[in-house]
């Protein structure tokens, strides 16, 4: 009963700040709808797959014996470095020569990631950009110049390009209906605690059910509000 007591008291509570509780959600949707879609400008993202083969010094039936666990470790390590070149300093210089790019290889490295494609030989390449058509351009350029590194540096045999990058048409980033729900969201647990707050802050006595909750004694009459100016 006293829980059914308390649930009561905060509907009450929500009913009568019913305006902040309706407005705030609101007023958080619609702000983060109107940055979402007219302010903060699309993210896309290209990407382009490549496997490098083996060097040329390795033995194919050396390799052949080796333990899939080894194997598979292997492919690991080599991932990891491979990931290392890709994202070299001296590659990222390459491209921006090569496209005659307005920022620097920290800013260009930002918009880099390269990852292996379920613990096998593949790479993936992946660049973000406001620009599709730019992004696909970077990471076919990061893939060219990246294929002559791993070339030079780990005297592989070649590195094959199994998927190139192509200018993508949805952006990635940034995900509007998301936003709009999370601050939906936010904003009414916003407005629960701003109404609790307000009525917390709130000593006033309004109604009978105040004088007994604040002084603790039953209410015995109500005086009704009788306006005489409106007699007759």
């Amino acid at each position: 009963m006293e829980e059914e007591i308390d649930l009561r008291q905060y509907w009450e509570v929500l009913k009568k700040r019913w305006l902040i509780v309706i407005a705030l959600p609101l007023i958080a949707a619609l702000t983060s709808g109107i940055i979402s879609y007219y302010i903060i400008k699309p993210v896309y993202q290209a990407s382009t797959t490549l496997i490098v083969g083996k060097k040329a010094t390795e033995e194919g039936a050396a390799a052949a014996q080796m333990l899939d666990n080894n194997v598979l470790l292997a492919n690991q390590q080599l991932a990891k470095t491979y990931a290392t070149i890709a994202r070299s300093r001296t590659v990222e210089e390459n491209v921006i020569k090569d496209l005659n790019l307005t920022m620097t290889a920290e800013q260009l490295d930002g918009l880099i990631a390269v990852d292996q494609v379920n613990t096998t030989e593949i790479l993936e390449i992946k660049v973000d950009n406001t620009d599709p058509e730019r992004a696909a351009s970077i990471a076919n350029d990061i893939a060219s110049e990246f294929s002559k590194a791993v070339i030079e540096i780990k005297k592989v045999d070649s590195v094959s390009i199994v998927d190139k990058a192509v200018t993508p048409d949805i952006p990635v980033k940034p995900n509007k209906r998301l936003n709009i729900l999370i601050a939906f969201v936010v904003g009414l647990m916003a407005a629960a605690g701003l109404a609790f707050l307000l009525e917390y802050l709130d000593n006033t006595v309004k109604t009978s059910q105040d004088v007994e909750n604040l002084l603790g004694i039953p209410v015995l009459g109500v005086i009704p509000n009788y306006d005489v100016a409106k007699k007759g």
